[in-house]
């Protein structure tokens, strides 16, 4: 049983009540927390709704807001409605007091506000449950988006990281449930992604770097920090102005070169994912920002996730898959990506209802294509089928679920299908391309000196061992003589089967000759050779019965 830790005692309570009004009693069971759910109030009911699911999570804090948004992307643990819930998450709380933010900036930066900033608003742009985001301008000028994390919010994500993994940890332990689904991975993702983002350094290197991705995409702009004034707690970046595309009016939609623009969203997160290996993961509309000069701005790269290059290749073998209508090919893609859990992988389940999942997919019609959809579909029938697929493959699904919903608020009839082949040929020769980098062919050069240094030393111990005749080859092979003896039992009965041909086939012609001797009305020397030839294929039949028995008794 769990050990309740008493600084936890409160969370794993209200823990325990929203695991019971949601159904899952029998968790709380398991982790023994049924006392702790039923203190302080009535016992709690199974009375909970999809659509409410979200407002709890949010009720309980930045932690499990977070938490609510990575299980979004898990359609093989919640059902569609509750997936739908969480992916309208809102991420909005009240406001800090303006002096305590101003005092998290002065602290950080080493100077006062007014020797930083020539202008600084104390009324925040947006306030969420890690941070809020003030508009400012620097003494040269520029204007600014000063992004300040939340007084004392690391201590509190780190106690409930504590109580949310001690409960993961318990249920992998006394739950097959848990175990099946990964409780654990879980908490230990959310961990990780929670670490990231309460290190405003990891998101600048990020917004660095999600630029030079996109340098190629004219109409993509980041907005870059401002190296002076950032640290952990403190983001300052360039601030641009503009329109979140939820909110444009169809008068500026009809001013804009909307398929231009979706193709080339499409293009540029392909590229992010399957070339550079480091996408934007949270494309959500609020995050995409249509500029006054109709380019896009891509908001808040606190969540952006990595892609090793052997990923990268079977994510782009999936993808082309899933595009072309080829069901196989998607499957053993996707069976690549993942781990089968325990005994239990049913892989023909599997195969059959991935071949299925595309066969669909290749017949909607365009206005309902959505590539996300179908990887969450295949992440919701490897859980039913025993394979856990890998984070990368989850996070990719929930991007292009967030990216279906811009692309198709900017063009409707945008066909992610033939988009995607499209780029199939620049995709693969990119991918090549990077594999083969100079860095590559240094490693590749290292190991062929190292090779041939070693060569002479290895050649003269095996030459001296040759010259001690202490040189022994082992060689698995099959028994050649009894190989000889098989082959030649089945050229004797070849043998005999043509002799007693012959003698059958010699038979029959003498029949037509006149004969003084009969036997049974017909010539007597060819009805012996008739005889003789049906008992000697008996005795052969007999022959090759009788070692098959044999051969199947051993």
């Amino acid at each position: 049983m769990i050990t309740l830790a008493p600084r936890h005692l409160a969370r794993y309570a209200q823990i325990a009540r929203l695991l019971v009004k949601y159904g899952r009693s029998d968790l709380v069971d398991r982790c023994g927390l049924r006392a702790a759910a039923e203190e302080g109030g009535d016992p709690p009911v199974e009375t909970g709704r999809p659509e409410e699911f979200a407002s709890d999570l949010e009720r309980l804090g930045p932690t499990f807001v977070k938490l609510g948004q990575l299980l979004s992307t898990r359609s093989d643990l919640l059902p569609p409605a509750y997936l739908d819930a969480l992916a309208r998450l809102q991420d909005d709380v009240e406001p800090v007091d303006v002096d305590e933010v101003r005092s998290v900036i002065e602290s950080e930066l080493g100077v006062r506000i007014s020797s930083a900033f020539d202008e600084f608003d104390d009324r925040p742009l947006a306030a969420a449950s890690l941070a809020q985001v003030h508009r400012a301008r620097l003494r040269s000028g520029q204007e600014v988006a000063v992004k300040v994390l939340r007084p004392d919010i690391r201590e509190q994500v780190s106690t409930d990281l504590d109580a949310i993994n001690e409960l993961a940890r318990t249920l992998d332990q006394h739950a097959e449930f848990a175990r099946r689904y990964g409780f654990l991975s879980i908490a230990e993702s959310l961990q990780e992604s929670m670490r990231r983002e309460l290190d405003l350094r990891t998101e600048a290197q990020s917004a660095r770097a999600l630029a030079g991705t996109l340098s190629e995409f004219e109409r993509f702009r980041v907005p870059q920090p401002i190296d002076d004034f950032c640290s952990a707690s403190v983001l300052t970046m360039e601030y641009i102005s503009g329109t979140k595309i939820t909110d444009l009016s169809p008068a500026v939609l009809i001013e804009v070169d909307r398929r231009g623009l979706a193709d080339e969203l499409f293009r540029a997160y392909l590229k992010q994912i399957l070339v550079d290996g480091l996408f934007h993961a949270d494309p959500h509309p609020g995050n995409l920002l249509f500029t006054r000069e109709h380019d896009i701005a891509l908001l808040d790269c606190g969540m952006v996730t990595h892609v090793d290059p052997a990923t990268r290749h079977t994510l782009l073998r999936l993808l082309l898959s899933i595009s072309d209508g080829r069901g196989a090919d998607a499957a053993t893609a996707a069976r690549a990506l993942g781990t089968p859990i325990g005994d239990g992988f049913d892989e023909n389940e599997f195969n059959r209802r991935i071949a299925q999942i595309v066969m669909e997919h290749r017949h909607l019609p365009v206005e309902r294509l959505e590539a996300g959809r179908s990887i969450m579909s295949i992440q919701c029938v490897a859980g039913e089928t025993g394979l856990r697929l890998r984070n990368e493959l989850t996070m990719l699904g929930k991007t292009l679920m967030n990216l279906d919903r811009v692309v198709c608020l900017l063009d409707p009839k945008f066909d992610p299908n033939a988009a995607l082949q499209r780029e199939a040929t620049a995709l693969m020769q990119r991918h090549t391309t990077r594999d083969f980098s100079l860095s590559r062919v240094f490693e590749s050069t290292l190991e062929a000196t190292d090779f041939v240094q070693r060569l002479p030393g290895r050649l003269n111990r095996i030459t001296e061992m040759v010259a001690d005749n202490d040189l022994r080859i082992t060689v698995d092979a099959i028994d050649e003589s009894r190989l000889l003896r098989g082959f030649q039992k089945v050229a004797n009965r070849i043998t005999v089967g043509l002799l007693l041909s012959s003698i059958i086939l010699g038979a029959s012609l003498m029949m037509r000759m006149e004969a003084e001797w009969t036997l049974f009305g017909y010539p007597g020397l060819a009805m012996v050779f008739f005889l003789v030839a049906a008992i000697a294929s008996l005795i052969l039949v007999a022959r090759i019965g009788f070692d098959s028995a044999s051969k199947g008794e051993a």
